[in-house]
Parts: structure tokens; C-alpha cells; sequence
């Protein structure tokens, strides 16, 4: 019997992921759960295991390449088939399923092929007249629209999809400037637009965000000497789009504070060896997390988001918080869920297992989703304070530098203290800047004062 092997389901509004590594060959004899091919997606890696024992038969993708949820990877014979006295059967069957890929590439062509090809056919576009040009940008027919519906359906409200009915619009065809592929409302007004006036659509990289029409071109670094182009990895293309885009869309405002963790430190080097024991480890990150918890319950609009769609805050009742982590591959921000319900021992514990599969390339997309707050530590790296960007759809992140030994006074006297820098980056559009202040300065007292921490 020959089974396939194909992208599941992987997670919500993961539609797609880029083959990293195909790890089996063509007359492998493979496992069932052994990994066949290894793949990225947003920020996550993954390998995508056989559904059964059996030999490899066709390898249908390769590294590099961009595939959709529910295509086929690769075929494999299994043992059960192997054993059947039906050898004729399998030798008619045509050379690595060219045929079905090209069945499936007509059947869905853009998720194929790039879309873009059939728009660029005809004259030159200063030659041009302009209204040919608004009508090569309508809709197609029906029955040519219906041939270029993707596989999976795109991301969008009922209203959404409503309001592209009413205007004659293809949902499928409409450019998402969410770097997640949801469509809006003002994406379809702004594609009809478009359409109307001849103008064109906002170009896209992939991750959905828009890319900028008057960006410059790059001088010929060649002319001054050797260089090395190199293609961004799926993770950081989206690093960019997301960095891009929350850039772009969230006003920030940074406020800086110091903590005096002196007596934190004490307190953590005391308790370390009973959270080693669980399986964790008691980290200024691990306690930062706990406390940014903490604060969150007690300054509610730091766990909000913007809904500028709708004009609504979104204030979320859960707490769950990010923690940038480096790897190889670029900044993953995976996330703690329910910090506030859990003690520190089970939040240090979890924090290590998912550094560890970040770094591992076993992380998940929703390992990597939800968060309502970041918190980024480079306190292991060094530097004396930074500015970090919004981690969008949040309002803020809170910035942690390396802690250093200095003279302060205390008491009348001068004494040697811990001193601890810290960073807030948020959303100045539903927070104010005493509000910043103020909710810095929480967390700096929660962390100079051990004991009300715990409290």
C-alpha cells in the first residue's frame, strides 16, 4: 500500500512552511514516526514524521521550498504492500508523481505558482494605457476565479468576506498587511481602490507585510569588492516583517529605571539548588517573568491590544508571557502560559524546557503564540540598557540588561549594591507615559523587595 506523507495542520493561521532538510532518501527503509522532512514555519521548526514502516518511494519536495498544509512531501511503500503479489500495479504508475503535481498545480495554482506572472504579460507598463491596465486588475470570471481558489481558505471575519462580496471583490486575491494573513476590512477597501483607479496593490513579502513602495535600491556593492548574497531563512523573514511592522504601525515610548537586586540575589542563590532539583533553573528571567505577572494583574492595560479596525482595546483576562530566547536561527520568543496561577519553581521549570526546544528546533507554532507581555533579557550577553520594539499584537516589552556591582549611597553611608538596568517599551496609543513610569517602577520595587514579591 503506498501512503503519503504530507504537511499537517499545524497550527491556527499557519497556512504554509519552507523545507529546511529532506533527511530520507529514495529506497530508505523508514520507521513508523521516523522524521522524512524537516521543515519551518513562522518561527518554528519542526520534522514531519512517517505515518507508517515502509521504503521511500518519491521525495516530492525539495530544500527551499515553500509547501502548503496537506501537500504531499513524500510516498512511501509499506511492508504490507511490499508482501502483496501486486507488483504489476505499482509499475504502470508514472515516474515521481509529475502527474499529480501537475494536476494539483492546475487545480490550485496560486498556492503554486506566483501569482504575479500573468499580470506582468503585454506591453510594457510606461506604454500602457491606463485603463487597460485598471481592467487586467479585475476580477477574473467566475469559473477562472474558482480555478485559482487556494487550498486553504484565507483568514477573514464574515464582515470581511461580506464586504469584499459587496464590492466585487476576491477574497483570495486581496493582500493582507497583517503579518499573520488576516485580511481587514481596509485591506479590501484599499484593494477595490485599486482596481477602480488602476493603481497598484500593495506589493507583499512573505509573512504578509507590505512592502514599503518607495524603498531605494541598493547600490552594486560589488563595485567596491567581493561580497556573498545569502537568502533569508523563513524565520528571519519574518523576524523582519514582524520588526517591520510594529515599527511601522506602534508609536513607542521607552522609559528606563534601575533595581537594586542585592537582596534578590541573595534570595536566589538560596532557593537555586531546590528549583535545580525540579528540573529548572532559578534565573533573574524565570523571577522577572513571575513579577511582570504580577504586574500586569495590577496595571490591566499593559495586557491589552489595539483594535484600531474596530477602535477597541482588547483587555485579556489570562496571563501569558513571552520570553525572548537566542538561537541560531534567529530571536524565538516562546511563551509561559498562566504565569499568575503558577509558582515560580513550575514558571523556571517550563521557561527552561522551552529554551531548550527553541535552541533544539523542537518548538511549536503555539508554543510560540498568545503572548500577552515580553520580557528580553540580555543580561547574559551584556550591554548597560536598551530599547526594545513592541512584540505586536502587545502594547509592551519590558528590557533587561546585565546587572553590575556600584557605589551607592544608603543609609548615609555609600555601599556596594547589585544594581539591575532596566527597560519599558510600549504602545503610546492606549498607554501614557506616567502610566509607563509607574508600572516600571513596580516592577523595580517588586524586585528590590523579595518578600512583598512573594506576597
Amino acid at each position: 500500500m503506498v501512503k503519503e506523507v504530507t504537511l499537517p495542520a499545524i497550527s491556527e493561521n499557519v497556512e504554509s512552511g519552507e523545507v529546511i532538510a529532506i533527511l530520507v532518501s529514495v529506497g530508505d527503509v523508514v520507521e513508523k514516526d521516523q522524521p522524512v522532512v524537516e521543515l519551518e514555519t513562522e518561527k518554528a521548526a519542526f520534522e514531519v514524521p512517517s505515518p507508517d514502516r515502509g521504503t521511500i518511494t518519491e521525495i516530492g519536495v525539495k530544500p527551499g521550498q515553500t509547501v502548503k498544509v496537506g501537500q504531499v512531501l513524500a510516498r512511501l511503500e509499506t511492508d504490507a504492500q511490499a508482501a502483496a503479489p501486486k507488483q504489476p500495479e505499482q509499475k504502470p504508475r508514472p515516474e515521481p508523481a509529475r502527474e499529480p503535481r501537475q494536476e494539483r498545480q492546475a487545480a490550485t495554482p496560486r498556492a503554486e505558482q506566483p501569482p504575479a506572472k500573468p499580470r506582468t504579460a503585454g506591453p510594457p507598463a510606461e506604454t500602457r494605457p491606463a485603463k487597460p491596465a485598471a481592467e487586467e486588475r479585475r476580477p477574473a470570471p467566475a469559473a477562472q476565479a474558482e480555478q485559482r481558489k487556494p487550498a486553504v481558505p484565507v483568514a477573514a471575519a464574515p464582515s470581511v468576506r461580506q464586504l469584499a462580496r459587496e464590492l466585487g471583490v476576491d477574497i483570495d486575491e486581496v493582500p493582507a498587511a497583517d503579518p499573520g494573513g488576516r485580511i481587514t476590512q481596509d485591506d479590501v477597501k484599499q484593494y477595490a481602490h485599486s482596481l477602480i483607479s488602476g493603481a497598484p496593490a500593495p506589493a507583499q513579502v512573505a509573512g504578509g507585510a507590505p512592502v514599503a513602495e518607495t524603498a531605494r535600491p541598493l547600490p552594486d556593492f560589488a563595485q567596491w569588492g567581493q561580497i556573498d548574497r545569502q537568502p533569508m531563512s523563513k524565520t528571519r523573514r519574518t523576524i523582519a516583517d514582524t520588526m517591520t511592522y510594529a515599527w511601522t504601525h506602534v508609536p513607542h515610548v521607552t522609559q528606563y529605571d534601575r533595581a537594586d537586586i542585592t537582596d534578590l540575589e541573595t534570595f536566589r542563590k538560596a532557593h537555586a539548588a531546590e528549583v535545580e532539583k525540579a528540573g529548572g533553573k532559578l534565573a533573574i528571567t524565570s523571577i522577572l517573568v513571575k513579577i511582570a505577572a504580577s504586574a500586569l494583574r495590577a496595571f490591566p492595560q499593559f495586557n491589552a491590544s489595539v483594535d484600531m479596525e474596530s477602535n477597541e482595546v482588547i483587555y485579556k483576562k489570562y496571563c501569558h508571557i513571552a520570553v525572548a530566547v537566542d538561537t541560531d536561527r534567529g530571536l524565538l520568543v516562546p511563551v509561559v502560559r498562566d504565569v499568575d496561577t503558577r509558582s515560580i519553581t513550575e514558571v523556571s521549570v517550563e521557561l527552561s524546557e522551552l529554551a531548550r526546544k527553541s535552541r533544539d528546533k523542537q518548538i511549536t507554532p503555539d508554543e510560540l503564540s498568545g503572548g500577552c507581555f515580553t520580557v528580553s533579557n540580555l543580561g547574559g550577553i551584556g550591554g548597560t540598557t536598551f530599547a526594545p520594539i513592541v512584540y505586536w499584537p502587545q502594547v509592551a516589552i519590558l528590557g533587561v540588561c546585565r546587572a553590575a556591582w556600584e557605589a551607592v549611597p544608603r543609609d548615609g553611608a555609600i555601599e556596594e549594591r547589585l544594581i539591575l538596568p532596566l527597560s519599558l517599551s510600549f504602545d503610546h496609543r492606549v498607554i501614557d507615559g506616567a502610566d509607563g513610569a509607574r508600572f516600571l517602577r513596580w516592577i523595580a520595587q517588586a524586585l528590590e523587595q523579595p518578600l512583598l514579591m512573594m506576597l
